[in-house]
């Protein structure tokens, strides 16, 4: 009975240490990036509309790209095929950077905000330079 009172205690520490990242991002108040889809190439476009809907680009956005990059550079296919049934080049350069290419102001806001690494996307692509709106 004196040895149990220690494994409560030590249990209790074990679990307020493997929760505390969630309990600090609870009572932690960083504002939510504000994404600015306002960009002079996404304003002259007609239909304002991503491969994808904005929900699975934000859920699946690095996966879809993994997989473009593995299908394209190992397999040699080039085009992906949307949801909808569209055709796409499966290229950063000829299709997400036309629109998203802002680089500080779009992908880093947001990984910065989740604790991401910044991807390796730019190890191979060269980033964008970012355009003023």
């Amino acid at each position: 009975m004196h040895k149990a009172r220690y494994v409560i205690i030590a249990l209790a520490l074990f679990v307020l240490a493997a929760t505390a990242p969630f309990w600090y991002n609870a009572v932690s108040s960083r504002p939510q990036p504000v994404l600015s889809l306002h960009t002079p190439a996404i304003n002259q476009l007609t239909a304002k509309q991503c491969i994808e809907d904005g929900e699975f680009m934000r859920k699946n956005h690095m996966k879809l790209l993994r997989e473009w990059k593995e299908q394209s550079v190992r397999q040699g296919q080039t085009v992906y095929v949307a949801k909808d049934g569209r055709l796409y080049p499966m290229s950063l350069e000829k299709n997400c950077l036309s629109c998203h290419s802002n680089k500080q102001e779009f992908c880093d806001s947001c990984h910065s905000f989740a604790g991401i690494d910044t991807p390796n996307c730019w190890s191979c692509h060269a980033a964008p330079k970012g355009e003023q709106p």
